[in-house]
């Protein structure tokens, strides 16, 4: 599938060309967020589909496995018609990825990007190397979501309240509800068209951010109470760990390790917070964040991960001990 454009066309432009024509074809499409989804990728993910969908094209909306949504997302419209990677053709008309900032996010479905007809990518990860065939990648925009609003502009959708439901979910978090750096004068303007379309922003944030089972409160306390402050490792770090076993002993799934780094990263003496997670597999899953004067991306791509400057993570094979020497290591060398 090919769309002939005039040069200089705008990128955000060229695939909504894509996406339209192969809306207009009833082609079929297959859309996928990072492995582990969080917001801004689910919301990504369900918004440009039911975009699609609404144009005419045969829509499969999936995400790599394992296929599970912790409770925070699996409210969002449209989840419930999510597929399994099993259950998706192997060489689409098109395939998007989605807020992934690397083949390697999008597990089992990282071949999709060579064997479907078109593949376009939509993210917004400095450490993104530049991959698919039609890139929509722009480091500065606060979220993927934000970039979707514009291919769905571009492809003649009206925002609504289930759509805006998803593109807000994605905002609110990686904005860090419009705390963080990336928040700029345009974010709050796509903020209001979406709150005019009569969301309920509260409960959206209170499903995100403020609901959470009484285990979290042990494993909380666990976790921190047993935080490292090390003021002599670069700007500062301050770190801790816990697994998904640990998780489980508490009665709570592996995912609700995600929030604990946004809980040490308030560490005042502390540039950075790091949490390494425990999988299943013996591997470590490492969060890292900035209070903003170490580039964390940087470190976690030396690292083999990637992300933003202020937020960022990595996987590491080696014990927890080898793998904060390592996180050590880079974070003198900033």
């Amino acid at each position: 599938m090919s769309v002939a454009l005039p040069p200089g066309t705008d990128i955000t432009a060229r695939a909504a060309a894509v996406l339209a024509e192969a809306a207009e074809l009833r082609a079929t499409v297959v859309l996928s967020g990072h492995v582990q989804p969080d917001a801004d990728a689910l919301g990504s993910t369900l918004a440009l589909a039911e975009g699609l969908r609404r144009r005419g094209a045969r829509v499969l909306a999936t995400f790599p496995e394992p296929f599970v949504l912790p409770a925070s997302l699996a409210w969002l419209p449209g989840a419930e018609g999510l597929v399994p990677s099993t259950a998706v053709p192997g060489s689409p008309d098109v395939f998007v990825s989605l807020d992934a900032a690397s083949p390697g996010r999008l597990g089992e479905l990282a071949v999709l990007l060579e064997r479907a007809a078109t593949s376009v990518v939509v993210d917004h990860h400095a450490s993104n190397p530049g991959f698919g065939a039609v890139r929509v990648v722009d480091p500065a925009a606060p979220a993927t979501v934000a970039l979707v609003a514009d291919l769905l502009d571009g492809l003649g959708v009206t925002l609504d309240q289930r759509l805006a439901t998803c593109l807000y979910a994605g905002l609110a978090a990686d904005t860090g509800s419009f705390r963080f750096g990336n928040t700029r004068p345009d974010t709050h303007d796509l903020a209001a068209r979406l709150l005019a379309t009569g969301i309920d922003h509260a409960a959206i944030s209170q499903r995100l951010f403020d609901t959470a089972p009484f285990g979290w409160l042990g494993l909380l306390s666990v976790v921190a109470g047993r935080a490292v402050l090390e003021r002599g490792v670069g700007a500062g770090l301050v770190w801790t760990w816990s697994s998904t076993a640990e998780a489980a002993e508490h009665g709570l799934p592996g995912e609700q390790l995600e929030a604990l780094v946004d809980v040490v990263r308030s560490t005042e003496e502390a540039d950075v917070a790091c949490v390494l997670k425990g999988q299943d597999d013996g591997s470590w899953s490492v969060s890292l964040r900035s209070r903003g004067a170490t580039d964390v991306a940087r470190v976690a791509m030396a690292l083999g991960g990637g992300g933003h400057r202020a937020a960022a993570g990595f996987t590491s094979h080696q014990d927890r001990e080898g793998t904060m020497a390592a996180v050590r290591a880079q974070l003198c060398q900033a």
